[in-house]
Protein backbone atom coordinates (compact mmCIF):
# COMPACT_ATOMS: atom_id res chain seq x y z
CA UNK A 1 0.00 0.00 0.00
CA UNK A 2 2.51 2.58 0.77
CA UNK A 3 4.58 1.41 -2.04
CA UNK A 4 1.71 2.40 -4.39
CA UNK A 5 0.91 5.54 -2.36
CA UNK A 6 4.48 6.31 -3.20
CA UNK A 7 4.68 5.56 -6.57
CA UNK A 8 1.34 7.49 -6.76
CA UNK A 9 3.42 10.59 -5.56
CA UNK A 10 5.80 9.98 -7.88
CA UNK A 11 4.11 10.17 -11.09
CA UNK A 12 2.18 12.65 -9.65
CA UNK A 13 5.60 14.77 -9.16
CA UNK A 14 6.75 13.77 -12.34
CA UNK A 15 3.73 15.32 -13.77
CA UNK A 16 3.73 18.79 -12.42
CA UNK A 17 7.38 18.84 -13.41
CA UNK A 18 6.50 18.13 -16.94
CA UNK A 19 3.59 20.82 -16.42
CA UNK A 20 5.77 23.37 -15.75
CA UNK A 21 8.16 22.77 -18.39
CA UNK A 22 5.17 22.47 -20.70
CA UNK A 23 3.96 25.90 -19.59
CA UNK A 24 7.85 27.50 -20.67
CA UNK A 25 7.73 26.02 -23.88
CA UNK A 26 6.04 27.92 -27.30
CA UNK A 27 4.31 25.72 -29.69
CA UNK A 28 5.81 25.56 -32.33
CA UNK A 29 2.41 25.53 -34.52
CA UNK A 30 0.46 27.80 -32.61
CA UNK A 31 2.90 30.36 -31.79
CA UNK A 32 0.76 32.09 -29.20
CA UNK A 33 -0.16 29.63 -26.42
CA UNK A 34 2.20 27.45 -24.93
CA UNK A 35 2.31 23.41 -25.57
CA UNK A 36 0.56 22.66 -22.29
CA UNK A 37 -2.40 25.06 -23.48
CA UNK A 38 -2.27 23.81 -27.27
CA UNK A 39 -4.23 20.96 -28.83
CA UNK A 40 -2.42 20.70 -32.05
CA UNK A 41 -0.34 17.70 -32.71
CA UNK A 42 3.37 18.67 -32.62
CA UNK A 43 2.35 20.12 -29.20
CA UNK A 44 1.13 16.82 -27.85
CA UNK A 45 4.28 15.11 -29.42
CA UNK A 46 6.34 17.81 -27.52
CA UNK A 47 4.44 16.92 -24.21
CA UNK A 48 5.25 13.17 -24.82
CA UNK A 49 8.56 14.13 -25.66
CA UNK A 50 9.41 16.28 -22.41
CA UNK A 51 7.59 13.03 -20.47
CA UNK A 52 9.83 10.78 -22.16
CA UNK A 53 12.94 12.92 -21.23
CA UNK A 54 11.72 13.09 -17.76
CA UNK A 55 11.54 9.18 -17.53
CA UNK A 56 14.83 9.00 -18.77
CA UNK A 57 16.21 11.20 -15.90
CA UNK A 58 16.89 14.39 -18.11
CA UNK A 59 17.28 17.96 -15.73
CA UNK A 60 15.03 20.81 -16.47
CA UNK A 61 17.86 22.52 -18.04
CA UNK A 62 18.63 19.42 -20.37
CA UNK A 63 15.07 18.99 -21.22
CA UNK A 64 15.27 23.28 -22.39
CA UNK A 65 18.85 22.68 -24.28
CA UNK A 66 17.53 19.65 -25.92
CA UNK A 67 13.90 22.07 -27.16
CA UNK A 68 16.34 24.91 -28.06
CA UNK A 69 18.88 22.88 -30.25
CA UNK A 70 15.87 21.31 -31.94
CA UNK A 71 13.32 23.98 -32.79
CA UNK A 72 15.61 26.99 -32.23
CA UNK A 73 15.50 29.59 -29.18
CA UNK A 74 11.58 30.95 -30.12
CA UNK A 75 10.41 27.97 -28.96
CA UNK A 76 11.00 28.96 -24.98
CA UNK A 77 9.23 31.79 -23.70
CA UNK A 78 11.71 33.69 -21.93
CA UNK A 79 14.49 34.03 -24.12
CA UNK A 80 18.51 33.96 -22.79
CA UNK A 81 20.02 36.92 -21.69
CA UNK A 82 23.07 37.68 -24.41
CA UNK A 83 24.12 40.52 -26.77
CA UNK A 84 21.36 39.63 -29.20
CA UNK A 85 18.58 39.82 -26.45
CA UNK A 86 19.96 42.43 -24.26
CA UNK A 87 18.07 44.93 -26.51
CA UNK A 88 14.97 42.87 -25.97
CA UNK A 89 16.02 42.62 -21.79
CA UNK A 90 16.93 46.21 -21.38
CA UNK A 91 14.43 48.14 -23.53
CA UNK A 92 11.83 48.26 -20.92
CA UNK A 93 14.49 49.62 -18.27
CA UNK A 94 15.84 52.12 -20.47
CA UNK A 95 12.28 53.33 -21.50
CA UNK A 96 11.59 53.76 -17.29
CA UNK A 97 14.58 55.45 -16.85
CA UNK A 98 14.52 57.76 -19.34
CA UNK A 99 10.89 58.86 -19.06
CA UNK A 100 11.88 59.05 -14.76
CA UNK A 101 14.87 61.67 -15.72
CA UNK A 102 12.28 63.59 -18.25
CA UNK A 103 10.01 63.73 -15.45
CA UNK A 104 12.52 64.86 -13.09
CA UNK A 105 14.03 67.46 -15.56
CA UNK A 106 10.67 68.84 -16.05
CA UNK A 107 9.73 69.43 -12.01
CA UNK A 108 13.33 70.93 -11.71
CA UNK A 109 12.63 73.36 -14.26
CA UNK A 110 9.68 74.60 -13.07
CA UNK A 111 10.91 75.24 -9.84
CA UNK A 112 14.06 77.03 -11.13
CA UNK A 113 11.82 79.20 -14.17
CA UNK A 114 13.17 82.70 -13.66
CA UNK A 115 9.63 84.40 -14.59
CA UNK A 116 8.00 82.21 -11.68
CA UNK A 117 10.69 83.13 -9.14
CA UNK A 118 10.12 86.45 -10.27
CA UNK A 119 6.16 86.68 -10.31
CA UNK A 120 6.22 85.43 -6.77
CA UNK A 121 8.60 88.68 -5.60
CA UNK A 122 6.04 90.79 -7.17
CA UNK A 123 3.74 89.33 -5.98
CA UNK A 124 4.43 90.31 -1.97
CA UNK A 125 4.67 94.36 -3.49
CA UNK A 126 2.55 96.51 -3.51
CA UNK A 127 1.70 98.21 -7.31
CA UNK A 128 -0.88 100.07 -9.20
CA UNK A 129 -2.90 98.16 -11.57
CA UNK A 130 -1.03 99.78 -14.90
CA UNK A 131 2.43 98.69 -13.13
CA UNK A 132 1.01 95.05 -12.17
CA UNK A 133 0.23 94.76 -16.18
CA UNK A 134 3.47 95.80 -17.81
CA UNK A 135 5.44 93.74 -15.08
CA UNK A 136 3.27 91.05 -15.87
CA UNK A 137 3.26 91.58 -19.62
CA UNK A 138 7.48 91.34 -19.12
CA UNK A 139 7.15 88.28 -16.77
CA UNK A 140 5.09 85.87 -18.39
CA UNK A 141 6.46 83.71 -20.96
CA UNK A 142 4.88 83.14 -23.87
CA UNK A 143 3.18 79.83 -24.82
CA UNK A 144 4.99 77.78 -26.59
CA UNK A 145 4.57 77.20 -30.02
CA UNK A 146 1.75 74.87 -31.16
CA UNK A 147 3.02 70.96 -31.47
CA UNK A 148 1.99 68.55 -34.17
CA UNK A 149 1.97 67.81 -37.86
CA UNK A 150 -0.26 71.19 -39.20
CA UNK A 151 2.62 73.77 -37.13
CA UNK A 152 6.40 71.67 -38.18
CA UNK A 153 3.93 72.02 -41.96
CA UNK A 154 3.45 75.57 -41.54
CA UNK A 155 6.82 76.43 -40.25
CA UNK A 156 8.40 74.63 -43.39
CA UNK A 157 6.62 76.13 -45.93
CA UNK A 158 7.15 79.55 -44.63
CA UNK A 159 8.86 81.92 -46.70
CA UNK A 160 12.16 82.83 -45.54
CA UNK A 161 13.05 86.29 -45.84
CA UNK A 162 16.31 87.14 -46.94
CA UNK A 163 18.52 89.18 -44.91
CA UNK A 164 19.10 92.52 -46.40
CA UNK A 165 23.20 93.34 -46.11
Amino acid sequence: MEKRDEDLKKAQMLDARARNISHNVRCTECGSQSIEDSQADVAILLRQLIRDEIGAGKTDKEIYSKLEDEFGETVLYAPKFDMQTAALWLTPVLIAGGTAAGLVYSKHRQRTNVHIMALDLVRGVSLTPKERVTILDVLIPPPPPPQGIASWLRRLLKPVVPLSP
